[in-house]
């Protein structure tokens, strides 16, 4: 593949989909599905090495699309397989459907993981550039003004982020009961103004 110059995403949605509509095993299809994509997309240099280029969380994002186009294969090819359950409750294809896999039509898987790649690049990474700047510099500020290990400081950030940029009653009688009302209202109004821009 990587000689013949063979476009990434299309390398990742033939192997990776055509993996998880073969459904070799019995539990982890659809994690080692999402791996090969990441693997293959990698072994093709989508991105920088080294880099993981997070598309499933683009994926996660269109969960719905996802299984559109997983079903939009995997129900019409249901229909011409024969199959019975087995004694431990797993199934024993009976006749034969190797070609259903080796010449099927990828085009609906390829659109969706071509448009989660697009949104990769155009949202996901800058978002998540973006709030690392932001983490940074509130990180900075924590530092300038108050003593506090990372740890102690990246669990300020969840508390903040999860309710609304302030810290909750409990919070600030439980995790956070060394900081003065004072320090608290410091930190919420610099999370505020550094998150909120």
């Amino acid at each position: 593949m990587e000689e013949r110059k063979f476009d990434p995403v299309l390398a990742a949605t033939i192997i990776a989909f055509g993996f998880v509509f073969i459904h070799p095993f019995t539990d982890g299809n659809g994690r080692m599905h999402r791996y090969l994509i990441h693997h293959i997309l990698a072994k093709l240099n989508i991105a920088q090495q080294g880099v993981i280029f997070p598309v499933s969380a683009s994926i996660l994002d269109k969960i719905e699309v996802y299984r559109m186009a997983l079903e939009s294969y995997s129900h019409p090819v249901l229909e011409l397989i024969e199959w019975k359950t087995t004694a431990d409750h797993n199934v024993e294809v009976l006749n034969d459907t190797i070609d259903y896999y080796r010449y099927f039509d990828a085009t609906k898987q390829a659109e969706f993981l071509f448009e989660c790649v697009f949104d990769t690049i155009n949202r996901i990474i800058p978002e998540e550039v973006s709030y690392i700047l932001k983490y940074d510099e509130f990180k900075r500020f924590i530092d300038d003004q108050f003593e506090m290990p990372d740890t102690f400081v990246s669990m300020l950030v969840r508390f903040l982020e999860q309710n609304g940029g302030t810290l909750s009653k409990r919070a600030r009688a439980k995790e956070f009961a060394e900081l003065k009302a004072g320090e608290v209202e410091i930190i919420e109004n610099a999370f505020k103004e550094i998150f909120e821009t």
